[in-house]
């Protein structure tokens, strides 16, 4: 009998997604804006959203790795504070584009870049929701068995193949046509 993992927390209203909610697949990924394996996958997986523009959704989830990476609790939370403003996936893409610099003065500056509201996203940070909302989607990765970084989930399974784009673009092909 396999040991597969599955996503212990299911996909809901209140995940950053992209793309159709009715998809064929959601893939979810637990990852660390800090981590370069998550910074090549970032291309990897918005070249997959284009490929597969309607049968894909990706839901993005936090897994900082904070012993590893000491910028990624606080890029982290700073994603989260610009999604409540409806900014989370401009800052989400900026993290990515810009992961040699999480310094804090960095993440302020992205925030203003993307138009975000800073006086805002100070006292959001301040409150800890964004940092409750972090520490909800590690504890949610544990317990999936999310194991590093990045970690796929497709359909609520993990994904334990190559998350390269040729390999992965065939799974996501073969899976919709079984």
């Amino acid at each position: 009998m396999s040991n597969v993992a599955s996503l212990s927390v299911p996909v809901g209203p209140e995940d950053h997604s992209r793309g159709p909610e009715d998809a064929k697949h959601t893939l979810v990924e637990y990852g660390d804006y800090q981590c370069p394996y998550c910074g090549q996958a970032h291309f990897i997986v918005e070249r997959l959203l284009e490929t597969f523009s309607d049968s894909l959704r990706l839901v993005f989830r936090n897994l900082p790795l904070a012993e590893v990476h000491p910028h990624a609790e606080a890029a982290a939370e700073m994603a989260e504070a610009l999604g409540l403003q409806g900014k989370f996936w401009e800052m989400h893409d900026t993290l990515f584009e810009n992961q040699r610099d999480l310094s804090e003065a960095a993440l302020l500056r992205y925030a203003e870049n993307v138009d975000a509201d800073v006086t805002q996203v100070h006292k959001d940070l301040a409150d800890g929701g964004p940092r409750r909302r972090v520490e909800a989607d590690f504890e949610g990765a544990i317990r999936s068995g999310a194991n590093g970084t990045p970690t796929f989930f497709v359909n609520g399974v993990r994904y334990d193949g190559s998350w390269q784009y040729e390999s992965f673009a065939e799974f996501l092909q073969a899976a919709l046509n079984p």
